[in-house]
C-alpha cells in the first residue's frame, strides 16, 4: 500500500513540476522557493522509496520531506493567503492546488499512516536545513540580491525586529511540527 500511495505521490509531484515549470519558465527560477524544494524532496523521497522500499535511509528522507510538506500547508494557508488573499491561485489551482494542498496532505498521511517510525534522533534535520534556507535567503534579501520570495524574508522592507519575530516563530513551528510528525 506505501509504495502504491508514493508512486501516486510521484505523478502528482510530476504534474505539479510540470505546471511550475510552464508557469515560471525555468526550473532554476524555482529553487528559491521552500515550497518547490520540499516538493522536489518529495518527489526524490517517494521515488526512492517506490525502488528501495522502507530502507532507513530513505524513511529518513522521506520524515524531512514530510516536515517541509506540512510546514509549507501550514505557511500557506495561516501567512501566504491571508496576507495575499490569493486563495484560488495558492490553494485552488494550477501547481497551488498540487503542491500546497493534495501532496502536502497525501504525502503526510501516508507517512504517519502507512509507513515505517522513524526514530526521535532525528528530529533535529528539518529545522536545521530549513534555518540553512532561511539565513540564505535572509541574506540574499539583504543584499537584495533577491526579493522576497516569502514575505518575512524582506528584511529591508519589514526592519530586522519583525525579520527577527518571523524567523523565532517559524523555527518554532518547523520544530513542533519534527517532533509531532514523530509521536
Amino acid at each position: 500500500m506505501a509504495r502504491i500511495l508514493n508512486v501516486i505521490i510521484v505523478i502528482l509531484e510530476c504534474i505539479g513540476l510540470y505546471l511550475s515549470i510552464s508557469k515560471s519558465g525555468s526550473f532554476k527560477k524555482l529553487l528559491i522557493y521552500y515550497t518547490q524544494l520540499s516538493n522536489l524532496l518529495t518527489l526524490c523521497s517517494s521515488l526512492l522509496f517506490v525502488i528501495f522500499g522502507p530502507k532507513d535511509l530513505v524513511e529518513i528522507v522521506r520524515y524531512v520531506s514530510v516536515c517541509m510538506m506540512i510546514m509549507t500547508l501550514l505557511v500557506t494557508v495561516f501567512v501566504l493567503v491571508p496576507m495575499s488573499g490569493k486563495v484560488e491561485e495558492l490553494l485552488f489551482s494550477g501547481s497551488g492546488l498540487y503542491y500546497h494542498l493534495i501532496i502536502p496532505i497525501l504525502t503526510t498521511i501516508t507517512f504517519l499512516f502507512v509507513e515505517e517510525e522513524v526514530s526521535y534522533a532525528f528530529v533535529w534535520i528539518t529545522p536545521v536545513l530549513t534555518l540553512i534556507y532561511g539565513i540564505i535567503m535572509l541574506i540574499m534579501n539583504y543584499k537584495e540580491k533577491l526579493e522576497g520570495p516569502y514575505p518575512f524574508f524582506k528584511i529591508r522592507k519589514q526592519g530586522v525586529k519583525a525579520t527577527i519575530i518571523w524567523m523565532a516563530v517559524l523555527m518554532v513551528v518547523i520544530s513542533t511540527i519534527s517532533a509531532l510528525v514523530l509521536i
